[in-house]
């Protein structure tokens, strides 16, 4: 009898960089297990992995590991406990970031017992359109694509999604506004963006939610401890738990769709 799924698999993307996204992902994992959920946050930034450096970690093994001898278990790092752990990945290694459909399928065998263990699996993604990118974005249940109130940001988010729903057949994307100087600019930047998906791809998105600019999220990044812990009181940190508190609603929404779905679809 085959295991009825209950791990919701989220990709956190974003058009360009610099918008505060592996922050974010971060933040989101810290503000989910703090509501009681067991995450399992994988690095899947291949170019220029970084989320071990935002928390000041120097892993022995990482993602690139998998495709040797190592085993999963062996691999992850534990962040809050058991509940909430990292999977690393590895910069600027060939193998990874030109990952083809055999690699993929070695590693998705052997990550999947793993990812069942979560109430949750984040993927941080790399930024832009690139062939790996969009093989990660593709693959989960759920796309969370950040934006900022940049024209930069929107122009580029808009190509993201187009191209995946366009060669990957994906509809259901989230946005969260990030470094929003107010609640009006976050609300006009999520406009321009969904008037463009709508007008040109007939595409509905949804508006997950704001996260304020706030100096604090500088501080924690330069002193490598994630914002929720660093300040937690901070009006960032609070917008965070509100974006977390939806995404928890989701997945218990979504619990019907989430068991007859794979954690991660293999691409064809």
């Amino acid at each position: 009898m085959t295991e009825v799924n209950t791990t919701l698999s989220i990709a956190v993307a974003s058009g360009k960089g610099g918008v505060g996204k592996t922050n974010l992902a971060l933040n989101l994992c810290f503000a989910l297990h703090d509501l009681g959920n067991s995450l399992i946050l994988l690095d899947a930034d291949l170019g220029l992995a970084n989320l071990d450096v935002l928390l000041g970690l120097s892993p022995e093994k990482n993602l690139q590991d998998l495709l040797g001898e190592a085993a999963a278990e062996n691999v992850v790092i534990p962040l809050a406990g058991d509940g909430l752990v990292l999977l690393p990945s590895a910069s600027g290694v060939a193998e990874l970031v030109e990952m083809d459909e055999d690699v993929q399928s070695l590693l998705l065998d052997k990550l999947d017992a793993l990812f069942r263990r979560y109430n949750f699996l984040i993927l941080d993604l790399g930024a832009g359109i690139s062939p790996t990118v969009l093989s990660f974005a593709a693959m989960p249940q759920e796309r969370i694509v950040v934006i900022t109130p940049e024209p930069t940001s929107l122009t580029d988010s808009y190509a993201l999604i187009k191209v995946l729903f366009t060669q990957h057949q994906i509809k259901n994307f989230q946005v969260i506004v990030n470094m929003a100087e107010s609640h009006k600019e976050a609300k006009n930047a999520f406009e321009r963006l969904a008037q463009a998906c709508g007008h040109f791809l007939n595409l509905p998105i949804s508006l997950l939610g704001v996260v304020h600019r706030d100096p604090m999220v500088t501080e924690s990044v330069r002193h490598q401890v994630p914002l929720l812990k660093f300040a937690p009181g901070c009006q960032a940190a609070q917008d965070i738990r509100e974006i977390a508190k939806k995404i928890m609603d989701r997945r218990t929404r979504l619990k019907d769709l989430i068991s007859r779905s794979p954690i991660l679809k293999p691409l064809i």
